[in-house]
């Protein structure tokens, strides 16, 4: 069974063909999960006083024994990857948490989040350059909606300063170049999402650990250590990363069966969606100017998703195509072959008198 199970991942890798239906699931799923952990986190931040990296380590952590017990089932196969290659993704990812931390730290929350939405085109950017990767025209200004609706929803809370924008910009080039590496990795090593993860969980988790000395006293008040924590908090932080490491492995799947631009298109629904869900569920204003922002954003997800469709079918009917014509050249290239070859035209003569 476990042979079966880990034969059946590694068939998925080297052909990943997925049903529309399956892909919508995941990325569903991921929305939902995503938008749990967020009430968790802030439940976990308001009411415990919880520090805010080692929150993050913890989650890595789970995820890491998570990928140990999948490993156990047999639900994937560990493929050999070189070391050397698997530390730069965890330390851009480290460099994302900090980067973002600091960001969130040295800025109103409305420019984080502007800043923050140019991830978009600075994905696109990155693969275009340095991974020779081509976007249409109609996919590219599918960013310019998305990008100008964040801008309305967050104009309201915007304040610049030389420091704080320093964190952000170097944020989005942070999470940009770790999100395109999840992508191109797996590529690389030809190996399915759940096996570059049991990598790069540990790594990441060791890399937050260094990251937490710096930045979070561990042994006094507020710190992991400092702390007489509850069995309520215990209990939370516990859940926390259980999802996360659900939500880790949706989002690596994402990235290396659809592409870091979908993914990031997916982050600017989910943050869409949260504003909405703030309005709906807790007594938060939705001034006009965010309602039109978040149509904005929302219409720019809905043409990236129509384009992105349009394009995927445009592509199966070339491959259709190119498949028929292989096929009509072989039966030509064995008519002519049996022509011009007098002993199969016999051996066809005898068959024929039999």
């Amino acid at each position: 069974m476990p042979f079966t199970m880990a034969s059946m991942v590694e068939s998925q890798a080297k052909n990943p063909e997925f049903s529309r239906l399956y892909v919508a699931a995941v990325l569903a799923l991921n929305v939902a999960l995503s938008l749990s952990i967020v009430l968790m986190n802030k439940a976990v931040y308001t009411y415990f006083f919880f520090p805010n990296m080692t929150l993050t380590m913890i989650h890595f952590v789970f995820t890491t024994f998570g990928m140990l017990v999948c490993r156990f089932l047999g639900i994937f196969a560990v493929k050999s990857m070189p070391l050397s290659k698997m530390i730069p993704i965890s330390v851009t990812f480290c460099g994302f948490v900090v980067l973002t931390n600091l960001s969130l730290e040295n800025n109103t929350v409305g420019t984080y989040q502007i800043i923050r939405a140019l991830t978009t085109p600075c994905v696109i950017l990155l693969q275009t350059i340095y991974y020779s990767r081509s976007f249409s025209t109609k996919v590219k200004l599918t960013v310019i909606p998305i990008i100008v609706g964040i801008f309305l929803i967050s104009c309201f809370d915007v304040k610049f300063n030389i420091l704080g924008v320093t964190y952000a910009s170097a944020a989005v080039i942070v999470t940009s170049l770790y999100q395109v590496w999840v992508n191109e990795k797996q590529g690389e090593f030809q190996c399915t999402a759940m096996q570059l993860l049991y990598y790069q969980a540990p790594l990441s988790a060791i890399c937050v650990g260094i990251a937490i000395l710096f930045y979070e006293p561990l042994l006094l008040k507020g710190g992991l250590f400092g702390n007489l924590w509850s069995a309520k908090a215990l209990v939370l932080v516990s859940a926390t990363g259980v999802v996360a490491f659900a939500i880790n492995v949706s989002i690596f799947w994402i990235i290396g069966n659809t592409s870091p631009l979908t993914y990031n298109m997916v982050g600017h629904l989910k943050f869409c969606l949260t504003v909405t869900g703030g309005f709906l569920l807790f007594p938060d204003p939705l001034p006009a100017l965010q309602l039109l922002g978040i149509i904005t954003t929302f219409s720019g997800i809905i043409c990236y998703t129509h384009f992105k469709m349009a394009e995927q079918n445009l592509e199966k009917e070339k491959q259709a195509i190119e498949r028929r014509k292989a096929v009509a050249q072989d039966k030509l290239f064995k008519q002519e072959a049996e022509k011009a070859d007098p002993r199969l035209i016999s051996i066809e003569d005898k068959k024929d008198d039999q």
